[in-house]
């Protein structure tokens, strides 16, 4: 494992390398949401890794990396990607994009298409909805005010399904984890992820255009509420793109189903079936898939 210091257009940034020299497929880039940094995956390297070499970003606006004004959208930060893999001669690469980061993934897929072996989105939307967008800004207004409990309870509470909504894998202790991350969080990691929300409200999420032309797989939990199934559903249709929920889940899927998430990952990058699996409901398959 290698943290390497990277910097693009004056941004410096991070990468987590990590390998055993395994090649069954390419290598995976884990691209994750707002609040999360080099580190928030390190779990999934136990599973990836017999597979092949898994690449950790932390990119400007993340974690250690440098702040990354409200200036800089999207495609500044696929851009980064695309210099990460160069500046590691790691060739094409398969992508995986959480939340935030799958909006990255997205115009990564789209601006880099050869760079890209396979695409995987989790928890995306085609758009900012009214209700995260009213929450974003409520975040804004609790952080000036310093109400900093507060603000981690409705994030909590927006980010995971209310109570009665659907079994949900862990759910109580999903929830006092989210909340004392978010609390905790210091005036630097406050700020990042604040410009972060305000980065979603003021670029488009997705672009249809251009085509992705590599192979694209989109999930969510099946219980998501902050994008909600027929949102993903969407993405899928789209891209021409398959298309699944998670089962006993909602928006971290990542937390609540870690094991279950990381063998689809691997399943997809390797090209192995994906139906019939305990942990998923029917994968829909759209033109193209």
């Amino acid at each position: 494992m290698t943290d390497v210091k990277l910097d693009f257009r004056g941004f410096g940034y991070l990468a987590r390398a990590a390998t055993t020299g395994a090649s069954a497929t390419e290598p995976v880039v884990v691209l994750g949401g707002s609040s999360q940094d080099r580190f928030s995956w390190l779990r999934y390297e136990r599973w990836l890794l017999p597979h092949t070499t898994v690449l950790t970003l932390e990119l400007p606006g993340y974690g250690d990396a440098d702040p990354l004004p409200l200036e800089y959208g999207m495609d500044f930060l696929a851009d980064t990607v695309r210099h990460a893999t160069e500046a590691l001669s790691l060739g094409r690469v398969n992508v995986f994009g959480a939340c935030f980061g799958a909006s990255i993934a997205l115009r990564f897929a789209q601006r880099h298409p050869g760079h890209i072996a396979r695409l995987m989105l989790g928890g995306t939307a085609v758009e900012i909805s009214p209700e995260y967008a009213a929450a974003a800004k409520r975040w804004r207004r609790m952080a000036d005010d310093g109400r900093f409990d507060d603000m981690a309870q409705d994030m909590v509470e927006q980010f995971m399904a209310p109570p009665g909504h659907g079994v949900v894998r862990r759910q109580a202790a999903v929830a006092r984890l989210m909340r004392q991350r978010f609390a905790g969080l210091t005036a630097r990691e406050l700020a990042m992820d604040i410009t972060h929300h305000e980065r979603l409200l003021t670029y488009p999420w997705s672009l249809p255009e251009p085509a992705v032309t590599a192979p694209v797989f989109v999930f969510t939990g099946e219980h998501d509420t902050i994008t909600p199934p027929p949102v993903g559903r969407r993405v899928a249709d789209a891209l021409g793109a398959r298309f699944t929920t998670v089962k006993e889940s909602d928006h971290l899927v990542q937390i609540e189903r870690d094991s279950d998430l990381a063998d689809l990952m691997a399943r997809f990058f390797t090209d192995q079936p994906l139906d019939g699996l305990p942990y998923l409901n029917p994968v829909e398959h759209f033109a193209g898939a």
